[in-house]
């Protein structure tokens, strides 16, 4: 394979988030692996690289979640998989806020509050600016740090956010996260970079 399909991820898996992560690729014209829907993830790397490597549109959407699993969960074992994987280029991650009391933080480049502004702060489960600036809390987040990707989002509960992220109103929180990731990347759709 000449070039490395580009993805882009967020921590979250379960009906909900995909819900949100159908509607944002829809509408953004991307690809969505429904297999890596989940609570916590149920695939292996492996397993969900061979369906990105299928896909028609890029950049491919992938969820990855623990579901609270402290330490390295199986979300971010999928996540570490695919980002040593020689034929997928992350470019970035949508990290999702966790209230669960195993949830630990990660730097965010920014984050996407409920009603879709972009914060320098974090953000909570349900999409408010949170007091720390830079970083968010959540399940699947731990690993992120360690990837030094170029980009990632903080947002709320994907699909939620009291209504406000809901896969009827369009994702819109959701949709904008993955959206300013493509555009930070430099990816215009076309296989090639601006």
């Amino acid at each position: 394979m000449d070039r490395k399909k580009r993805v882009i991820i967020i921590t979250d898996g379960d009906a909900t988030a995909r819900d949100a992560a159908v509607k944002a690729a829809e509408n953004l014209n991307c690809s969505f692996v429904n297999e890596s829907a989940g609570n916590p993830s149920t695939h292996t790397g492996e397993e969900l690289l061979q369906l990105i490597l299928k896909t028609e549109k890029e950049p491919v959407i992938v969820l990855c979640d623990d579901c609270g699993w402290i330490d390295e969960g199986k979300g971010e074992k999928v996540l570490m998989s695919l980002m040593k994987s020689p034929h997928v280029e992350i470019l970035g991650a949508v990290a999702v806020a966790s209230h669960s009391d195993s949830s630990e933080w990660t730097k965010v480049s920014v984050s996407i509050d409920k009603y879709g502004n972009l914060t320098e702060y974090g953000v909570d489960k349900e999409g408010i600016r949170d007091i720390e600036p830079g970083r968010i809390r959540g399940d699947t987040v731990s690993v992120l740090d360690q990837l030094k990707l170029p980009c990632i989002v903080g947002i709320g509960d994907p699909g939620k956010m009291g209504g406000y992220d809901s896969a009827e109103r369009g994702a819109p929180v959701t949709t904008k996260a993955v959206e300013l990731i493509i555009e930070r990347s430099g990816f215009d759709g076309s296989g090639s970079e601006r």
